[in-house]
């Protein structure tokens, strides 16, 4: 017998959705009767707040003479993230809540090593940083055109983030598309994130609630 889903994360390239189908997932599940605690990564943590101004522009070269290279952002995520499950995750699934979390170490494993110099030696190492927080129920890739969600992205009227590049964006894309190489280990499901957003919902609903992926 699988074991329940409980800790749900979703993935995808900026744009994808992953922060609009948390709130619906998790509005959802919570009509359904289920208890539901929604975070986030970066968190709203002190490393995770640091990132976030890294992300956004507000800490780097022009702020700070320093540059931030795929090895300190890789050990700032995985800090960000021990302390994450430490203080939120794990005391919300002890408590029997379902976490409905947006990102997790997929995105690690992904951003950090295909912006590294060397990919293939790059992801072994992201990996072992994290090796010691716990694996998701399930992980859903939220599959979205580069072209979408860089038209998603700008009608959002924001700054551009670190890497939202649309060259970038691509190579990103199809590291998601290949998902299970980067958790190979992990249960994880596609789901095309072009479908208007209630389908995607839907979707991801059903799957929570029946465990059939």
């Amino acid at each position: 017998m699988s074991k329940p889903i409980q800790f749900i994360v979703l993935e995808g390239i900026d744009g994808s959705g992953t922060t609009t189908q948390v709130r619906a997932l998790a509005a959802r599940l919570r009509a359904a009767g289920k208890s539901v605690v929604t975070t986030g990564e970066p968190t709203p943590g002190p490393v995770g707040l640091l990132l976030r101004q890294i992300l956004e522009g507000k800490l780097g070269p022009a702020q700070s003479g320093a540059d931030f290279d795929w090895v300190t952002l890789a050990l700032l995520f995985a800090a960000d993230r021990a302390h994450h499950v430490q203080s939120l995750i794990g005391p919300s699934v002890q408590q029997g809540a379902m976490v409905v979390c947006d990102r997790y170490d997929l995105s690690s494993r992904i951003y950090q090593s295909v912006t590294a110099p060397d990919p293939v030696t790059a992801l072994p190492w992201v990996c072992a940083l994290n090796e010691r927080v716990p694996r998701p129920d399930v992980t859903f890739v939220l599959d979205v055109d580069p072209d979408l969600a860089e038209q998603r992205r700008a009608q959002r009227g924001a700054d551009a983030e670190l890497f939202e590049k649309a060259a970038l964006q691509r190579r990103l894309a199809q590291a998601y598309g290949n998902a299970e190489h980067f958790v190979p280990n992990d249960r994880l499901a596609h789901v095309r994130g072009d479908k208007p957003i209630d389908e995607v919902t839907e979707i991801l609903v059903e799957m929570c609630l029946s465990g059939v992926l």
